[in-house]
């Protein structure tokens, strides 16, 4: 005797029984899961037009990077140049110089930096708003009336109720 169980597949907003994770959701409405995430990425889960604006944020922070990077080989040629065409006369020159440079390239390692710090607070903002949503949803779902609510509902039988 053989048995094949079928495991049924879940929604992952509400949770009720969705057969076809293609489709959208009958109870609640959620998207067909994988319509519009990325698979592989490190972000699997999240749509790409969720990160879209910071695509351009992570190129800048590179550029700034590769721009410091730059600098410093310029600085080192600057001072292979500097020796070689007017030895030690040229140290003091070459010292402001390279101090100058140097703080140039801090400021723009930095600069990348920061910007990859305002993609990840960019992110963990999105996670939080998110799962705020997500809590405030399941919230209102489970929630009976209030008081309130059901005082001020019209009586069945059509006539006036009494407020005590």
């Amino acid at each position: 005797m053989t048995t094949t169980t079928t495991a049924v597949a879940r929604c992952p907003e509400c949770n009720s029984e969705r057969p076809d994770l293609t489709r959208v959701c009958d109870a609640c409405g959620a998207p067909p899961a994988g319509s519009e995430h990325r698979v592989g990425d490190p972000l699997e889960g999240v749509r790409a037009a969720d990160i879209e604006p910071y695509i351009a944020l992570r190129y800048i922070a590179r550029l700034f990077k590769i721009l410091a990077l730059l600098i410093l080989l310029m600085l080192i040629g600057e001072v292979v140049l500097g020796l070689l065409i007017d030895g030690r006369a040229a140290l003091t020159t070459l010292l402001g110089e390279a101090t100058r440079l140097l703080v140039l390239a801090g400021m723009l390692w930095a600069a990348g930096d920061i910007a990859v710090l305002m993609i990840d607070a960019g992110h963990d903002l999105r996670v939080a708003r998110i799962l705020l949503g997500r809590i405030n949803a399941r919230l209102h779902q489970d929630t009976p009336p209030s008081r309130e609510e059901t005082r001020n509902e019209p009586a069945a039988a059509g006539a006036p109720r009494r407020i005590p």
